[in-house]
């Protein structure tokens, strides 16, 4: 189909002169003002170039879309030009063959497969496992007028991955398989991109090595087995069709799901809190809804019972989503925003600026959990303007579990404690590669 004449036409040879925007430095480009302040970077770039413009970031040039349609039509892909793979570049030494970085055909077959650990039963399955893994790991937890929430709900994540996904209790190998986690998710943001010695991709990729080896010693058992937890059902997933997974594709889809879950839900749960602590009159509502459950653990089917629970909880994703950026590799030439993109072109879209965007929000720095309310909505103004966990073929599979996850969590958290900001303190946050904050966020924690 032919172009409209508004189009700003690229040149034939593919390089990305016409699309406005300045590269930065030689060889390292945006990327220092990019890690600095990734919101206030893109927002002055939008400022002066308008909602399609080039950077330069991680030695590469990427093209960014901004807006809820760019959104949407980068994400839905419908017509299967966006891979996935080639877009999350960064991650392809230390995650190659997740499920994210799959595509098309080949990314529906798997995720197909991988559908059968997310069906209903399992998922009640590991409800009983969160329930009983986090009584475990909060009785731990004493009051302190300085409780370092992140690096504490960082450890219960860690321990519920290694009973909800892995079926055993990690004691000694706890640290280390932390410490591997980190070293990929460092290494996956490094500005240098080649694993030389004592260099973050190097400690990253020593890091894959011994997680696979560790995964991949404990499959027979897993498929012997009759567990219930989530390795064993990848080890034993089978689709309609009969496909199943290899032992290779159990270890790699393993590895990034486990990481995955692992940092984000302790960035998402980290947000809540303290937006809990800096906001406790949504504190005392979210514990009153959860008092009147009248359990002391939260059952598979009384979720349904925490509306605003889950308010406050898609307002805290709106406020500082876990994955802020989405890349994407355009593989063939498209058109957006009245320029022509052409192919074998990175690009990137962004849920938190659209998250943040006055068009779609009510004020939207402010922390206001009822815009999610029947009546106000502010989140069906377009299908995209909520997108923490992205959308389209590649919507994060774990969604639902994730959602679990934070229920069970809130619900014994809130029964047993009540939290509170020191006097005068400020949060500080970093922003890549997965929102974090940078003091460990000290609270006030009392018990009830």
């Amino acid at each position: 189909m032919a172009l409209s004449e508004t189009i700003k036409a690229g040149p034939a040879s593919g390089k990305l002169d016409h699309i406005p925007g300045h590269l930065g430095l030689p060889i390292f480009g945006n990327t220092f003002d990019f890690l600095k302040d990734p919101i206030a970077f893109h927002n002055g770039r939008r400022e002066q170039y308008g909602d399609v413009y080039k950077v330069s970031i991680f030695g590469g040039q990427t093209v960014v879309l901004r807006g809820a349609d760019a959104l949407e039509y980068v994400l839905m892909d419908r017509d299967k030009n966006f891979a996935s793979r080639r877009g999350w570049d960064l991650l392809w030494r230390l995650f190659p063959n997740g499920l994210m970085l799959r595509d098309f055909d080949d990314h529906r077959s798997h995720r197909r497969i991988m559908q059968v650990a997310f069906k209903p039963q399992p998922m009640r399955d590991y409800m009983s496992g969160l329930n009983d893994g986090i009584a475990n790991s909060m009785r731990a937890w004493a009051p302190s007028s300085r409780f370092e929430f992140y690096p504490a709900i960082k450890n219960l994540t860690l321990e519920l991955g290694a009973s909800v996904f892995l079926g055993l209790k990690m004691g000694d190998d706890a640290a280390k398989v932390n410490q591997a986690f980190m070293d990929e998710v460092a290494a996956s943001v490094a500005v240098l991109r080649r694993p030389w010695p004592f260099t973050p991709m190097r400690r990253g990729v020593k890091a894959r090595a011994f997680l696979l080896d560790y995964f991949r010693d404990i499959i027979p058992a897993r498929r012997a087995g009759d567990g219930n937890d989530m390795f064993s059902q990848f080890c034993r997933a089978e689709s309609e069709d009969g496909a199943f997974f290899t032992d290779d594709e159990i270890v790699d889809h393993l590895n990034f799901l486990l990481m995955a879950a692992h940092d984000t839900t302790t960035s998402a749960l980290s947000t809540m809190v303290w937006a809990l602590a800096e906001y406790p009159e949504w504190q005392d509502a979210v514990r009153e809804e959860v008092l009147a459950v009248g359990t002391e653990q939260l059952d598979f089917d009384a979720q349904d019972q925490l509306a605003v629970t889950e308010r406050v909880f898609k307002e805290a994703l709106r406020f500082r989503p876990p994955v802020m950026f989405i890349p994407r590799f355009a593989e063939r030439p498209f058109e957006f925003g009245g320029y022509q993109i052409p192919g074998e072109t990175s690009i990137s879209v962004s849920p938190v600026l659209v998250a943040m965007s006055e068009k779609h929000w009510t004020q939207p720095t402010k922390f206001d959990p009822d815009r999610f309310s029947d009546n106000r909505a502010e989140d069906r103004s377009h299908r995209f303007a909520w997108s923490p966990f992205g959308g389209g073929a590649h919507k994060c599979i774990g969604m639902h579990f994730a959602l679990m996850q934070v229920r069970a969590f809130v619900f014994q958290f809130l029964r047993n404690y009540e939290v509170a900001l020191p006097e005068g303190y400020e949060a500080r946050w970093q922003a890549l590669p997965i929102p974090k904050p940078k003091d460990g966020l000290p609270v006030v924690l009392s018990r009830r």
